[in-house]
């Protein structure tokens, strides 16, 4: 398979002849090999693993995004990744970096749901005024 990694302002990793790639959705892990049929997925923060003759198995800490493989095509779409060897300090990172995002993320959205319900309500009475 030929694995692609794309953020959104660059391409992470660009990979050939990948034997095996696992990675992790809402529903748990979830493995590819090359003879799978074609499919999507949502990915949730946390580890990719993909493994190639050269380079062995290799791990990437990942932010959500989504994953699309079309025949020998991977590609993994996702805000935010981070590789490295180590992999209890790229979980760390998965916790620390992707999942606090996220909450802030929420927050904001809270926030701003809040703006708007009170700018129509003041629509709203104007208009019935």
């Amino acid at each position: 398979m030929n694995l692609k990694i794309l953020l959104p302002d660059r391409i992470f990793a660009d990979k050939r002849s990948v034997s095996r790639i696992v990675a992790e959705s809402s529903d748990g892990a979830f493995g590819l090999l090359p003879q799978r049929l074609d499919c999507v997925m949502a990915l949730v923060p946390g580890i990719l693993v993909f493994e190639t003759a050269d380079d062995g198995e290799v791990c990437v800490a990942v932010d959500q995004g989504v994953l699309v493989k079309v025949g020998a095509e991977v590609r993994v779409s996702v805000r935010n990744a981070i590789g490295g060897t180590d992999l209890g300090a790229l979980r760390e990172a998965v916790v620390s970096e992707f999942q606090e995002l996220d909450e802030h993320e929420k927050n904001v959205r809270d926030v701003m749901a809040k703006l708007e319900g009170g700018f129509i309500r003041r629509l709203v009475a104007f208009h019935h005024e």
